[in-house]
């Protein structure tokens, strides 16, 4: 089983070695990425491809100034090959929304391009195995900063132990760029509790998202 000091270095190694990076092309962009989701749509890195119905590569915005990444498809994004489109995705919507801002306007994926069982947490095996795909992805758009839902994602990509209440309080780096990390939307379905200080945190991350555009 590879172990967070091997997945360091295999982060490391493909930020250091990465793909170039596209033309400052929309077209290019996108057919790009259409081209990378059909080719890796019969993955087999890891026993995930076993079980799946379909490869959840992502979706929106190719020139997109903030990339949103959660942990795994769930059992609607598996059927329809599409991220975030179930009742956790639908207020995901709901809530760029209410800081003025269109799913069209950003990019958004997973970490894990397979639905895992019974939505149980990927492993880090199956993680890694996944993560060429999401850095190739971050080099394509080039986003300014990133949004990461929950603490699976906000743990495995910034290589820390830390709490979601420790990582929620300070804007985050990863590959140079601002990193936010909120409650994942399915668990504010669980727990009613937390929509105000996920608000609070939507409310800072709308703040610096809008200084992008000034």
């Amino acid at each position: 089983m590879i172990s967070r000091k091997q997945l360091r270095q295999h982060l490391e190694l493909l930020l250091n070695s990465g793909i170039k990076e596209i033309e400052k092309s929309g077209v290019d962009r996108k057919e790009k990425l259409q081209e990378l989701a059909i080719q890796y749509a019969q993955c087999s890195k890891c026993d995930l491809s076993q079980g799946r119905t379909n490869l959840v590569y992502g979706e929106g915005n190719p020139f997109a100034k903030v990339m949103i990444i959660g942990e795994a498809p769930g059992q609607q994004e598996d059927l329809k090959g599409r991220p975030f489109i179930g009742r956790a995705g639908e207020l995901l919507t709901k809530m760029l929304a209410a800081i003025q801002i269109q799913r069209d306007e950003v990019y958004i994926t997973n970490i894990a391009k397979c639905r895992p069982p019974a939505n149980r947490e990927p492993t880090i095996a199956e993680r890694a195995a996944c993560l060429p795909y999401l850095i190739e992805q971050i080099q394509i758009i080039q986003p300014q900063m990133f949004l990461f839902l929950g603490l699976v994602s906000a743990q495995f990509l910034l290589n820390t132990n830390a709490s979601l209440g420790e990582l929620r309080k300070e804007v985050q780096t990863f590959m140079d760029r601002p990193a936010y990390v909120i409650y994942h939307p399915a668990a504010l379905l669980r727990n009613e509790h937390l929509k105000r200080p996920a608000w609070e945190d939507l409310q800072r991350f709308q703040k610096h998202y809008l200084s992008l555009n000034t």
